[in-house]
């Protein structure tokens, strides 16, 4: 049921205050004139707890405990995510990087991966099956997922997606090879699914350890302000092996923010390295 216009209505005091609650909880950064992406992403709150208006809740913000505050900040979260989402960089690990991974590490057998903004689990899943067609079976394989909503990591654990999910981005023969029909859902095997761990982490935070080959970061930097986005870079170059790579999403570029990163092209792709 749709709300009455003054349920959703802000005045500048009480936008103010929500754009600046949220910047300080997430680092997402909101323009003066987003009034209407607030009223999208937060009224479901609003009517949940059966408050009168959008500035009732911004009253409970003001004295609330985690449990509110976590709520807000995981409704702001974007989490459009699909399998193979833009195919360019996962063609060049393919053609490039991966063959040459194979050959340089047929000692150690090891690779680690950090998918910075997991959402609900397609990217970190897309690359271990990558990694399995490229020839890694067998190889000590880490993938970690994080995110700062926990809603939406739960859902990346369990590993099912609904048919229109599995529809966006999945090759055909992924579907029957490595996914499970369970009533309405697919799930990913088990064989999948031990390849991949997932954390809940706020990208200002320190990084989740290092010796990362790579880092996929994708679609995440447009949110955060430019003293956020450099605090983020340089985080994630700490967090990189010598020479490894950080992958951002095709809109996106490190220059201006980090000049310690090197853009290298990969195939079609934009990678940037960390200093060897």
């Amino acid at each position: 049921m749709s709300q009455p216009t003054s349920a959703s209505a802000l005045d500048t005091e009480s936008y103010g205050f929500l754009r600046d609650y949220i910047h300080r909880q997430s680092g997402i950064l909101l323009d003066d004139d987003k009034h209407y992406l607030l009223e999208a992403r937060l009224m479901p709150v609003v009517e949940d707890l059966h408050l009168p208006s959008l500035m009732a809740l911004c009253q409970a913000l003001k004295s609330s405990d985690a449990p509110l505050r976590k709520r807000v900040v995981e409704a702001m979260t974007t989490h459009e995510t699909l399998f193979f989402r833009d195919s360019t960089p996962f063609e060049a690990l393919k053609k490039e990087l991966l063959p040459r991974i194979l050959h340089e590490r047929a000692a150690t057998r090891r690779i680690r991966i950090w998918c910075a903004a997991a959402s609900s689990g397609q990217e970190p899943y897309s690359l271990a099956m990558l990694l399995l067609e490229a020839g890694f079976s067998g190889w000590t394989i880490e993938i970690l997922g994080t995110d700062i909503s926990d809603q939406i990591l739960s859902r990346a654990r369990g590993g099912k997606f609904m048919q229109l999910e599995v529809n966006r981005g999945l090759p055909a023969q992924y579907l029957v090879k490595y996914f499970e029909r369970e009533g309405l859902e697919w799930r990913i095997k088990d064989s999948i699914q031990k390849m991949v761990r997932f954390e809940q982490a706020d990208l200002r935070q320190a990084p989740r350890g290092s010796g990362y080959d790579f880092v996929f970061c994708r679609n995440v930097l447009i949110y955060f302000d430019i003293p956020t986005k450099k605090q983020i870079l340089e985080r994630i170059r700490q967090s990189l092996t010598p020479g490894g790579y950080l992958v951002l999403g095709s809109a996106e570029s490190t220059l201006g923010l980090d000049e310690v990163f090197e853009r290298v092209a990969v195939g079609n792709a934009r990678f940037y390295q960390a200093p060897k």
